[in-house]
């Protein structure tokens, strides 16, 4: 997407301004070989979290993750594994610093297959990084609880409503 406001949501934040939006979205978890986690410091808020984002319009939810993915890391993702489904309002619900507020509804996708070289392309991420599940970073409150459930994912092979 060359342009935020260019996209399906920037277009629709012009005509609702900054009132609550039920979201649909997607979060990639990256693991290397290590068992490390990717995660993007971003722009917007300053903290830690992991790729996704919202669809445009015509994408599926494997296609607009996989350009999410591209977009904000530099990786191509060639095959997805479902993990879960995050949906709590007490920390999907989130207030973007400019006042948009959103209540997401988010499936969690591992990448199984991927490849490519880390690169900040897009003005969303200010830095990459792999982190130990053990030590992870300040994060964005919505992602710590998809990366504890991630691990339980990892334990049982079942997927996750939460």
């Amino acid at each position: 997407m060359a342009n935020w406001s260019d996209s399906y949501l920037g277009k629709l934040r012009q005509v609702v301004g900054d009132r609550l939006l039920l979201l649909f979205g997607a979060r990639v978890i990256i693991e290397d070989n290590l068992g490390r986690v990717l995660l993007q410091k971003r722009s917007d808020f300053k903290l830690w979290g992991l790729p996704g984002g919202c669809p445009e319009v015509g994408d599926s939810a494997e296609e607009c993750s996989a350009r999410e993915v591209f977009e904000e890391t530099g990786l191509t993702v060639e095959r997805f594994e479902a993990v879960g489904f995050s949906s709590n309002p007490a920390f999907e619900t989130v207030t973007y610093p400019n006042g948009d507020r959103v209540q997401n509804f988010i499936l969690i996708l591992r990448a199984v297959e991927w490849s490519g070289s880390l690169a900040c392309l897009d003005g969303e991420s200010l830095a990459l990084e792999f982190f130990d599940l053990a030590d992870l970073p300040t994060l964005m409150p919505n992602d710590r609880p998809v990366l504890e459930k991630f691990q339980e994912y990892k334990k049982s092979g079942k997927f996750l409503m939460f």
